[in-house]
């Protein structure tokens, strides 16, 4: 990614039980605020989604995504844009590695919107999304429907 935002959260579990809920789409609607509606459009053959589409809904933007995803195991996910009305690229990656009392989880994000902005209100703008990703992921690894309710996904 050229120019991407970063930030990191410690998640008290293992870093293949924070994947299992990275990995749990159809979940995202009851821990993301702005996933509306997801769609898992295509899977590898671990069972794991190499394609999907959300419908986000942030107040004054909402917008339909198509997103590609490649996994590397427990270690790292990474997606990219494939089709959106209002983004020009959307890159982005969870990379997870066991520490002391858990996971460090660090999500960096690199966004392009087709209207034009500036560059400082993009970075927040980023930051902004990534806090809320990471704190939301953080509450749902570590309530009890979180990492019990990601235990059927596939490819864990």
């Amino acid at each position: 990614m050229a120019e991407h935002t970063r930030s990191s959260i410690i998640i008290a579990a293992t870093p293949a039980e924070v994947m299992a809920v990275i990995a749990d789409f159809a979940a995202y609607p009851a821990w993301t605020g702005e996933v509306k509606e997801i769609e898992v459009l295509e899977t590898a053959p671990d069972g794991r989604a190499t394609q999907v589409r959300l419908l986000l809904d942030a107040g004054a933007i909402r917008d339909e995504h198509v997103l590609g995803y490649t996994w590397n195991g427990d270690r790292e996910v990474g997606w990219t844009l494939v089709k959106s009305q209002m983004l020009r690229s959307l890159d982005g990656s969870y990379s997870l590695a066991a520490v002391a009392g858990g996971t460090e989880v660090t999500y960096q994000l690199a966004v392009d919107v087709k209207i034009p902005m500036l560059g400082m209100i993009k970075r927040k703008a980023e930051k902004v999304i990534i806090d809320r990703a990471l704190a939301g992921l953080k509450k749902r690894v570590e309530s009890p429907q979180g990492v019990e309710g990601a235990q059927g996904v596939e490819g864990q």
